[in-house]
């Protein structure tokens, strides 16, 4: 189980070829759990489910109560509900402190179960009173340190002198790239509170490496196909996006992808392992790396109602989607027959409709079932797919027409019916060739004048850069 409370073992891609656990305790995530969090400005709320735990799911204390008792101490952990462990918490807080430890909530050990579920956020420390203290004149917890009193046996300030150093290691010329990660704005660490949330999936879908044009031009990579990054500790495949903005010498990968989603797309495969001396940090930030075009013989997606796994290509990256799932396929070998492989994988029955052009490597095919469609596959030598949002809505339709089985041969939307683009702005769903549309045909100038017309960018805020470069690059293009 990682620290996010998630099993390892979620999906055979997860523990395909590793040591396995004797045994498995699958973990309810964040939206599952019902307990207390706690922020970095050391305030505490209560936290309750909005989604049920999936198959046999249970909370982090549960299963450490159950390995307890079955260890022989069910005395001490003989809890049945989360405001139990929370009191236990919080006498263990302020049990032999006296002002010797920051943390002390002892405060809220008397909490009852009704005070408890009724909790609102609170600040820690949050101290038990003397029985004969004055009034506090201000909040406990609202300022740490102003008193000039630190947690030390001194009750000093103890600072720890330290020497700026270089990185551990250095690019060369085997690995001449830097290598640095972070997150995207639509993702949280391995999606574990945002991986369930079509709508966020829907902005970035697959890892991507972001490269400077010059550095792509000089590894022979292109925009929309595969890489392949190496470092002297592993490996990751990522879909190529080549950007100005990004510095030269360097590139950027996304943290979120794990195994349970995306096949040999882990960005913590490639960090060197060196670690600050004091806080034990990785050295995530700088990596030396080499990044070279992925030989892949095609390209490809599917849209199922239900997620596939196949045991080939070598990229696989599932996707959430409103009512399917997307999954963003590439191989090195060549597949003798695609109407095989979509039957195999993407279900054989109801009515399947095939376009097969054999000579240049191109297939698309789509099961109906019932009326609805069911699934479809697409595949080009090239990375020269249609996009896919229109096509997730016909997974909407509960029943397909005629038009629309005929764009689905075609690989483009039904006449009259414009394709959105890729979802940049993610609360009100709004796609790039709207946004572009709405700039040209309404000479839009700015990002308010676009949260005006089509209200991106008016609700979280957080698409705003983006608007900001979509327009500069039209305004470039009009130049």
């Amino acid at each position: 189980m990682n620290a996010n409370g998630a099993s390892g073992h979620i999906g055979a891609p997860a523990w395909r070829g590793a040591r396995c656990a004797d045994v498995l305790l699958p973990a309810a995530g964040w939206g599952e759990k019902d307990g207390t969090v706690t922020n970095s400005e050391r305030r505490i709320s209560r936290q309750r489910a909005f989604m049920p735990a999936p198959g046999e799911a249970r909370p982090d204390w549960w299963m450490v109560t159950q390995v307890a008792q079955r260890l022989g101490f069910a005395e001490a952990f003989a809890f049945d509900h989360a405001a139990e462990v929370f009191r236990e918490h919080a006498r263990l807080s302020a049990f032999e402190n006296d002002g010797a430890r920051d943390f002390d909530i002892g405060a809220l050990a008397g909490l009852t179960d009704a005070a408890y579920d009724q909790l609102g956020p609170t600040q820690w420390p949050c101290v038990r009173p003397e029985p004969d203290a004055a009034p506090a004149t201000e909040p406990q917890g609202a300022r740490l340190f102003s008193d000039g009193h630190f947690y030390t046996d001194s009750g000093k300030a103890r600072l720890i002198p330290i020497q700026v150093q270089p990185p551990a290691t250095t690019p060369d010329d085997d690995y001449p790239l830097a290598l640095n990660t972070g997150r995207i704005r639509d993702q949280w660490h391995t999606m574990t509170r945002s991986g369930l949330a079509p709508r966020l999936a829907s902005h970035i879908a697959e890892p991507f490496v972001q490269i400077h044009p010059v550095d792509a031009a000089a590894q022979g990579l292109s925009p929309g196909e595969l890489a392949e990054l190496s470092s002297r500790w592993g490996r990751m495949l990522a879909r190529v996006q080549v950007d100005r903005d990004q510095r030269p010498g360097a590139v950027f990968v996304p943290m979120h992808w794990s195994d349970a989603l995306a096949r040999v797309a882990r960005a913590d495969a490639l960090v060197n392992p060196a670690l600050d001396p004091v806080s034990g940090q990785p050295e995530f930030k700088h990596t030396p790396v080499r990044v070279r075009p992925f030989r892949a013989a095609w390209y490809g997606f599917a849209l199922s109602r239900e997620r596939i796994d196949p045991a080939k290509p070598e990229w696989c990256v599932a996707v959430r989607g409103d009512g399917h799932w997307r999954h963003e396929i590439a191989g090195t070998e060549p597949m003798p027959d695609w109407a095989d492989w979509a039957r195999g994988h993407l279900g054989a029955d109801g009515d399947w409709l095939d376009f097969a052009d054999r000579t240049h490597g191109r297939y698309r095919g789509a099961r109906i079932s019932n009326g609805r469609l069911a699934a479809c596959l697409f595949i080009s030598p090239a990375p020269d797919l249609p996009r896919s949002s229109w096509l997730a809505e016909l997974f909407q339709h509960p029943k397909l027409d005629a038009a629309a089985r005929t764009s689905l041969l075609a690989g483009r939307p039904p006449r009259g019916r414009a394709d959105a683009g890729e979802t940049v702005c993610a609360c009100f769903n709004v796609g790039l060739n709207t946004i572009v549309t709405a700039i040209r045909d309404a000479e839009l100038t700015s990002a308010g004048a676009i949260g005006a017309a089509l209200q991106a960018g008016t609700n979280c805020g957080s698409c705003i850069p983006e608007l900001n470069r979509i327009l500069a690059a039209e305004s470039q293009a009009d130049a």
